[in-house]
Order: C-alpha cells, then structure tokens, then sequence
C-alpha cells in the first residue's frame, strides 16, 4: 500500500477525504453551510472557504477520477450554497451525491448538483422559497432582490434534476405542509418520483455509478487513441 502524499494528507485535513491509493475523494456536507458570517463554536458546519479551493484542486488532480458528496444538512448560506453547487456542477470529475439524513433547503441544489444523485428512503429534503429571518428593509429593492435569488436557485435545479417547474413550485409554496412556514418536506421515493433526484440508492450504488462512468471515459479515451494510431499508421 502505497503512503499519501502531502497534497492528499492536505485535503484529507481539510474535508475531503481521498481513500488510500483509491481515485475516488469523497466531500461530506453536513450540518449547516457557514458562508460569510461565522456560525457559534457548537454548531455543526460546512465552510465554503474550506470547500472551494478543495474541490478546485480536486479537480485538476490527475489522480483523482471521481468524486462521491455526501449530504446531511439543514441547508444554510444561500449563495455560499449556491457556489458550491455551481462548481460541483461545472467540474469534468465524475460526481455522484447521496443524501442521508437530511438535504434540506439550500442541500437541495447541492444534491441535484452532482452528475447522478442518490438519496436512502429514510432521508428527507425541504423544498421552500429564499427567506430570511431577522430584521431586513421594507423596500421594493428587497422584494425585488429575493426574487432575483429564487430565480437563481430555480434555474439551477430545473437546469440539474427532472423535476418540472410547475411541480417545483406546487411543493416550494405549498401551505399545508410545514407548521407556520411555507414549503414541503418530502422523503426519498417522493424526491425521485418528482424527479428531483435521479435514484434511491446508497453509498455502494453511488460508488459502483462512478466506476462505471470512470471505466467508460478510460474505454472512450482507449479507443479514440487506436484510432488515432492506425490513422498515423494507414
């Protein structure tokens, strides 16, 4: 068995945990995603700061063929959120996600985020619409401000999940749902049946995704070098 170099020993410190000798870094998302507020010392959660310039170097890892995110969140920073999904969701990496637990609120797009999503039955997701609590200006640029970020967050899980918007929006703005609050709380087969996420499935059924998808892009880059030598060679 080969020792972790310093770069690996590196990110594995920071989060993001590479097996040894295995090609596959795994990305837990849990508790709540801290963005650029600081959250209290006994509170569970997830930096972005910490979580960006680890997936960009994960990223341009040779070594590294795919990446498996596991979720359990309350949700979080919406735009610290958002970023991590965006760059989850523009990396040539194979990704695959897997909710346990919870994905709620701003983990929803984490989920989707990922090339294959999974999530166990037992695990629940809340869809709602961007709030925020605590004390904010009564004016017509604050209304208008978080209706621009819905249109965001929108946007990005019609573009990532199968859900339709008109679905989409029946469970974010539902009434009946959650006590004193507007939006849905659904399971794992319902977050597949709206097709917000593509699978029930665990870690096991994640990892032998990103397998697959590691073995044909390897099969793909095989072939296209043949054909390239006996093209050279004709």
């Amino acid at each position: 068995m080969q020792e972790q170099t310093a770069h690996e020993e590196k990110i594995c410190d920071g989060g993001i945990g590479i097996p040894l000798g295995g090609n596959i870094c795994t990305l837990s998302v849990i508790g709540q995603i801290e963005g650029h507020y600081l959250l209290p010392p006994d509170s569970k959660t997830t930096k972005y700061e910490h979580v960006i310039p680890q997936l960009a170097a994960a990223e341009q890892d040779a070594g590294i063929d795919g990446l498996l995110i596991l979720i359990n969140t309350v949700g979080g920073d919406v735009e610290a959120g958002l970023a991590i999904a965006e760059l989850i969701a523009g990396m040539r990496t194979v990704t695959a996600s897997v909710v346990l637990g919870g994905g709620h609120s701003i983990g929803v797009p984490l989920a989707v985020s990922a090339d294959r999503s999974f999530i166990v039955p037992s695990a629940a997701m809340t869809v709602h619409p961007v709030r925020l609590s605590g004390p904010v200006l009564g004016t017509p640029q604050t209304v208008s401000y978080f209706a621009r970020m819905q249109q965001r967050i929108d946007g990005f899980l019609l573009r990532h999940s199968h859900i339709s918007k008109d679905r989409l929006h029946e469970l974010m703005f539902a009434t009946d749902d959650i006590a004193a609050d507007v939006g849905t709380v659904i399971d794992g087969e319902t977050a597949v049946d709206c097709g917000l996420i593509d699978a029930i499935g665990s870690i096991s059924d994640a990892l032998d995704w990103i397998n697959g998808e590691i073995e044909i892009g390897r099969n793909k880059k095989e072939n296209h070098t043949d054909q390239k030598e006996q093209q050279a060679g004709g």
